[in-house]
């Protein structure tokens, strides 16, 4: 009896914070073995729900309609949220969208009852529908750091421009569009100022007509990528991409999950354009398609970037018939090594090509333009799945490469096995 007092006395905080460390369920069963806890699941700033592993108390079978169950699941989660008496921080929906069937309303009230309550910190919203994107009109929640949307139709309310405290945004398949479009000369846009973010992941979506135009100061991290793929591309897609990338222009870790060079290849690249703290910068290249027109774009990003200190660039496509095509782009490199590629001569210090499977040709050509022009190099490194061998053209092709840097080294590396399988100093 006395350890049920002490427990009892303890501060409400404390017990808030013991409860929270349990999922919801379990934290709502434990809160109803005391008289004095019963109402403390109510009180929990954390919730997170999915349709899947959450049924609520219903039972899809017993109901015999998918889509009736999901609404009903959207009810009681409406009802669940209003029940809670103090403000949840941090809340996380995965769900099924079932359009026309009263999903959007529920969504919708869902969102203003989280507003009302305040304080939301963390918002995830995942729509487990790829056939259709959940419509989501974000309330202004002012203390919002992290949101996370998937498969979601992002409508910004009129005179949005920015959350002063978001520091994470994740947009995957995720549209976003505004009444307030800017529409000066040229193609639609979106302007959102983001003054504390430092993390973004955003899937570029194939269907969109705007440029996402972002203000971001502190982004240290960017992970831009395509919802169709790598091989996916389009000069629309392009346009979206370029408009969104050069945007970030303060960004320090750029990674681009789509052929940069290809993308960038087929739009106006713009004109003394630089990431200034730029320091890390990682993209694919399909060696299927690389032609002499992919030059000026890989040019623009050498010149872009005046203080890259690492490089990662992954190959993709078939070697077997490409053997003049990386050649191409990197003699055209050579050939106008005048256009200044300052971060060659200063400041690249690692560079890392990246396969699934050995392209010889391909990644010895690559390695060749880098051992030849980075002067600082210390390291460069290919990595891919060795099955814990190399093959003997390969170590004869790196025994004929020239370097540049004296302090380079080449180092092949298994990427399933994760070791180094040989190491060559200069």
């Amino acid at each position: 009896m006395a350890g049920c007092d002490r427990i009892s006395v303890l501060p409400l905080e404390i017990k808030i914070s013991l409860l929270s460390c349990l999922d919801f369920k379990d934290a709502v069963r434990t809160s109803a073995l005391a008289h004095s806890w019963r109402h403390l699941w109510t009180l929990l700033p954390r919730l997170s729900l999915s349709s899947c592993s959450d049924p609520l108390g219903l039972d899809e079978d017993e109901i015999g309609d998918f889509y009736a169950f999901n609404i009903m699941w959207m009810e009681r989660v409406v009802n669940l949220v209003s029940s809670l008496r103090g403000p949840i921080l941090h809340f996380g929906l995965a769900f099924y969208y079932c359009p026309y069937r009263q999903s959007d309303p529920l969504l919708q009230h869902l969102l203003h009852l989280l507003l009302q309550k305040g304080g939301v910190v963390t918002l995830h919203l995942h729509n487990f529908n790829p056939r259709y994107r959940a419509v989501i009109c974000l309330p202004f929640f002012h203390a919002l750091k992290e949101l996370g949307l998937s498969d979601c139709h992002l409508v910004l309310p009129t005179g949005f421009r920015r959350l002063d405290r978001l520091t994470e945004l994740f947009l995957v398949d995720t549209q976003i569009s505004s009444d307030d479009l800017i529409t000066a000369k040229g193609p639609l846009s979106i302007n959102l100022s983001f003054p504390l973010m430092r993390h973004l992941q955003f899937c570029v979506d194939d269907s969109a007509e705007e440029i996402l135009v972002i203000s971001a100061p502190c982004l240290e991290e960017a992970f831009i990528f395509h919802d169709k793929g790598v091989n996916f591309t389009s000069e629309k897609l392009a346009r979206i991409t370029l408009g969104l990338v050069t945007s970030i222009v303060m960004v320090s870790s750029l990674t681009l999950g789509f052929d940069a060079l290809k993308d960038f290849s087929l739009v106006t690249l713009p004109f003394n354009f630089t990431f200034p703290r730029l320091r890390f910068l990682s993209f694919y290249l399909n060696i299927d398609t690389v032609d002499k027109r992919m030059y000026d774009a890989f040019a623009w990003l050498l010149r872009s970037i005046p203080f890259l200190e690492e490089l990662e660039i992954e190959l993709q496509g078939d070697d077997s018939n490409q053997t003049n095509r990386v050649a191409i782009l990197t003699r055209e490199l050579l050939a106008k090594k005048h256009d200044g590629f300052a971060c060659l001569d200063r400041s690249v210090r690692s560079v890392v090509i990246r396969m699934y499977e050995l392209k010889v040709t391909a990644s010895i050509t690559m390695a060749q333009f880098f051992l030849l022009n980075a002067k600082v190099l210390k390291e460069l490194k290919i990595a891919y799945d060795a099955d814990g061998m190399i093959m003997p053209s390969m170590i004869e092709e790196l025994q004929k490469l020239e370097i540049v840097s004296s302090d380079a080294k080449v180092v092949i590396f298994d990427r399933i096995m994760g070791e180094k399988l040989l190491c060559m100093n200069n």
